[in-house]
This record gives structure tokens, C-alpha cells and sequence, in this order.
């Protein structure tokens, strides 16, 4: 038996790129290389970058200088890889720069550098490949690239034109992922709720048509970055009938019309209030998501204080905020009027300040209360880390368990919630109730 190359890998950014980590990751397994997260004793490292905004570039260049401290033989892969001579100019000696969407190539260049392995190192993967989450949940990637022009984005350019994926195609991995002991789906697309809008089939599918059918698998189904649009509403429906979990991730970015016309967005303070409350009423168990950006070119304080008011009026369950950044090749970069740095950082600070206020108001109505949830890790001292229906993994708050003690990650148990703070929930096991494992109705 020859001996087999191995291949260190890093992924930076969203969940859209660890999956497509995850499916490089399943290819290069496949073919017979072995995989490291560790970038010692590699052949060859790969990195997945990052290029949303100018931190993110900045984290994917240490990334790329890290692995070269290393390895010299390095190829950079990603949504920064569309800027291939910002790499170059910064790290002349990596041997490949490729964008997003390249998988193809990226495995043409390995095999050109490392060599094909040997027939007896092929190995045979499930036909959801390999997830680099942890085994009781997963991303499934329902479509690719986006179709709005939104004046601080730069994703079209970077991933293209929407392209959906399949549904017979997807459903086939939900399948696998179901087989393999998955518990929970998480449904992503750079914009959801715009699935299926680009297929030619007779009967076009929608992410509600969508996930109608993911819940005949009796898994939780968590649904991410849905616009807000009239599709929103036909699947809060679905959350309102037990048959999607009741978490609706809408990133509204503001809510002032002027800023939102600039940033290409449509809506306004009236309008997403009226459309809140007509959600609430479809799914009265309704948790909401959202992300903010401060400091966009040309918002005065007083459109900053109407967010603000929003905020306190809608009464978000879970929010991120981002101080605004030029990205390269983005529009909003030439607009006039732009807010200072350190006036843009203030008020995303003081967003998070107003929105912490109220998450722990929102929190402490759920004291004295049971839920099903989903135990994701297990300390040495016993103490479990888990999430309810309320909660995503990575950018939601969690549920510790103090008596979690023989507990397993990827156990749905019966918790009661004890005491809270601003993001996380305290709990105790319920005793009183068995889980029944039903996830439709968790």
C-alpha cells in the first residue's frame, strides 16, 4: 500500500463556505487523501477564505500567512479568491489563488501537485459526503450565488447568479443525513426564501413547497436568511403548524426607508412592524433573527434613533449588528455622506446595549418553562450545553444544564429553565416529562 498525501485544510466565514469545505473535504477523501486539521506534517494546505468585508479579509491573509509559516505549497480557495491579486500582492509565493465555485479546479491543481493516490486508498462516503459539523446536525445548501444587488454586497459578483439546487437532489442528501443519525437540518441559501426562482420545471418549487417536504423526515428543520417577502409569510405558516422549527432568520439590515432605497432594500418602520405582526399571528411561538448595520453612508442620528425605536418596539429575539465596512467593488464605497469609523462602532454598541435589555427580558418570560432540546456538548464536570427550538447553533445563545451528567451530544431531552442572562438560559433536567422525540412538535 503506497503511502497516502495529506492535505491540511482551514474554513473561514459562513456556513455557505463550510460547505463547500465540506464538499471539497468529501471529494479529496474520496479520491484517497487524507484530510488534516492541522497544518503539521501536510503535504500540501488549503484555505478556504473569506472576503465579505475588509475584517474578514484581513482574518483570511493571517490565515493564508499562518499556513505558509508551514507549508509552502498552499492554494487559497474562496470568496477572497476572487481577488486573487490581493493575495498575490500580499503572498506572491502561494502556489494557486482560486474564487468561489473553482471545486473542480482546486482538485485538478491537487492531483497536478501532490500526485492522483493509489487505487487502494479510494474510499467510499455516504452520498452526503462528510459533515464538519458535529453529527447530530448539518447544513444543507439549497442553492448557490444571489440575485439582488444590494449596494453594501459584493456576493453576485463573488458566487454569481442564483442557482438552485435540485429538490429531488437535495431531499436525496436530507435522506442521508437522516440515515447517518442527523437531527437537525439547517437550511441555507444566501437567500432562502428566493429558492427555486430560477428553475425550469413545470411545477417550480419554493422554499415552503421546499421544506414541506424536508419535514416528512421527522427532523428539525431550521431555516436561515430568509428575506423579508411575501415567501416569508407562507413559511411562517409551516412554523405556525409544527411542521418547520419556529425560527425565522430575516436579516433586515435597517429600518428607515431612505437608508434602506440607498441600500437597495425595500421596506420601511411601518411596513416591517405590520409584517412582524402578521407573523407573530401565523406563529404566535415565533422566535426572530435579525442583523443590523450601523453607520451606512449617509444615516443621521435620527435615522439611527428610529432603529433604535424599532428595536424596542418589535422585540427581537436575537440580533447581530455590524458597524458598516467598505467592501472592495461594492457600490455603497462611493456614496456620499459616510459616517465616521468611530461614530459607526458607537452605534453598533449601543444597538447591542439596547437589543441585550431586551433579549433578557424575552428570556426571563421563559423561566418556569419546559422545551425538547438538543444536547450539543458535554463538559468533563457534567455540565450539558444544548439549544431548543429558539436557538442555532454558533450565533444563538445556549441552554446549560447543570445535571446533564451522562447526557450525550445529539440527545433530545425534557429541560426546564431555571434562571437567565442576557444570552444564555440555565436549566435543569424536567423530570416530569419524557421527550418524545417527536421533532415536528419539539
Amino acid at each position: 500500500m503506497s503511502h497516502s498525501k495529506t492535505i491540511g485544510l482551514v474554513s473561514l466565514g459562513c456556513a455557505k463556505n463550510l460547505v463547500d469545505t465540506e464538499r471539497l473535504t468529501s471529494a479529496l477523501v474520496s479520491m484517497g487523501y487524507k484530510i488534516s486539521g492541522s497544518y503539521e506534517n501536510c503535504d500540501l494546505v488549503i484555505v478556504n477564505t473569506c472576503g465579505f468585508i475588509n475584517p474578514a479579509v484581513q482574518e483570511s491573509l493571517e490565515a493564508i500567512g499562518e499556513a505558509l509559516n508551514y507549508q509552502n505549497k498552499v492554494i487559497v480557495m474562496g470568496c477572497l479568491g476572487a481577488k486573487p491579486q490581493t493575495i498575490l500582492d500580499a503572498y506572491p509565493q502561494v502556489l494557486k489563488v482560486f474564487g468561489p465555485g473553482r471545486r473542480a479546479a482546486v482538485l485538478r491543481e491537487i492531483v497536478k501537485v501532490l500526485g492522483q493516490p493509489s487505487q487502494d486508498q479510494v474510499q467510499t462516503l455516504p452520498r452526503s459526503g462528510i459533515i464538519l459539523t458535529p453529527p447530530h446536525y448539518a447544513y444543507l445548501k439549497i442553492a448557490e450565488g444571489c440575485r439582488h444587488r444590494c449596494a453594501f454586497c459584493i456576493i453576485p459578483s463573488l458566487r454569481g447568479a442564483l442557482r438552485s439546487r435540485l429538490p429531488k437532489d437535495i431531499l436525496k442528501e436530507a435522506q442521508s443525513l437522516k440515515e447517518r443519525g442527523v437531527k437537525e437540518l439547517l437550511v441555507i441559501a444566501q437567500d432562502s426564501s428566493d429558492y427555486g426562482f430560477d428553475l425550469k420545471l413545470e411545477n417550480k418549487p419554493t422554499i415552503t413547497s421546499l421544506c414541506q417536504d424536508l419535514s416528512k423526515f421527522n427532523l428539525w428543520v431550521r431555516v436561515h436568511y430568509v428575506y423579508p417577502s411575501n415567501e416569508a409569510a407562507s413559511l411562517v405558516e409551516l412554523m405556525g403548524q409544527g411542521l418547520i422549527l419556529p425560527y425565522l432568520d430575516v436579516p433586515l439590515q435597517h429600518v428607515n426607508e431612505k437608508i434602506l432605497k440607498s441600500m437597495r432594500r425595500p421596506g420601511n418602520i411601518e411596513k416591517t412592524l405590520k409584517v412582524i405582526e402578521n407573523w407573530r399571528k401565523l406563529c404566535p411561538d415565533l422566535a426572530i433573527r435579525s442583523t443590523f448595520i450601523t453607520g451606512f453612508p449617509g444615516e443621521t442620528q435620527e435615522e439611527f434613533n428610529e432603529l433604535l425605536d424599532f428595536l424596542k418596539e418589535a422585540k427581537l429575539d436575537r440580533v447581530g449588528c455590524f458597524p458598516y465596512s467598505d467592501v472592495e467593488g461594492a457600490s455603497a464605497n462611493n456614496f456620499e455622506n459616510p459616517v465616521p469609523l468611530e461614530v459607526r462602532e458607537e452605534r453598533a454598541q449601543i444597538l447591542m446595549e439596547t437589543q441585550a435589555k431586551i433579549s433578557y427580558q424575552k428570556l426571563k418570560e421563559r423561566i418556569g418553562k419546559s422545551y425538547d432540546v438538543l444536547i450539543d456538548d458535554v463538559t468533563e464536570d457534567g455540565e450539558a450545553i444544548a439549544r431548543s427550538k429558539y436557538e442555532a447553533p454558533d450565533v444563538d445563545g445556549v441552554i446549560y444544564l447543570k445535571d446533564g451528567k451522562g447526557l450525550k451530544p445529539g440527545q433530545m431531552v425534557r429541560a426546564k429553565i431555571t434562571d437567565c442572562d442576557e444570552h444564555d438560559l440555565e436549566a435543569v433536567l424536567d423530570k416530569t416529562f419524557t421527550s418524545s422525540l417527536n421533532f415536528k412538535k419539539a
